[in-house]
């Protein structure tokens, strides 16, 4: 089986999230192809693809620009294959955060005019110290707002990488629902 994956990311944990679902497959006797929607240069092919992984962060309530681009030039090739959303955030890291979530790719959905055939909302990752002072503020005072997780940590991984891998073979191994 090949597994297309595109992914865009911004601070870097949908790129390694990207990288861990790579090997996760690989492991799995399966041909993967990784993709950065925000190369430019790179030729994407859908040929002999089978089911494609779709994975971005989310910053401002929006998935990169890029990305959503790329969806939109390629949606009737999408449309075409089973597809799987990995949408990155920290409100998924929370389960008070899951409706926003969900409703950063309904708005992604309505501008891309791309819909997945699944979605799943993975929990992303605090990168204190590639924030400028407004960032940490926003961080601290709206986005984890009441949370119990101290904003003065540089770095913390809130993806639960167990359920990552156990959801992505789960998409892999299921059969294509008829039209």
């Amino acid at each position: 089986m090949t597994i297309l994956i595109v992914y865009a990311s911004i601070e870097g944990q949908t790129r390694k999230i990207a990288r861990f679902v790579e090997d996760h497959l690989k492991d799995q006797n399966c041909n993967v192809r990784v993709v950065d929607a925000g190369d430019k240069t790179v030729s994407v092919s859908f040929d002999d693809v089978d089911k494609v992984i779709l994975a971005a962060s989310v910053h401002e309530r929006r998935h990169p620009k890029p990305f959503e681009v790329f969806l939109g030039a390629h949606r009737k090739e999408l449309a075409e294959k089973e597809t799987l959303l990995l949408s990155v955030s920290l409100s998924a890291a929370f389960p008070e955060g899951l409706a926003e979530a969900r409703e950063y790719v309904v708005e992604m959905n309505m501008r891309t005019e791309m819909t997945p055939d699944r979605e799943l909302y993975v929990a992303g990752a605090v990168r204190t110290s590639q924030y400028d002072y407004y960032a940490r503020q926003v961080l601290r005072h709206v986005v984890l707002r009441g949370k119990d997780f101290d904003p003065g940590v540089d770095e913390y991984e809130f993806t639960d990488w167990d359920a990552l891998a156990k959801d992505v073979s789960s998409f892999v191994a299921s059969t294509p629902s008829a039209a």
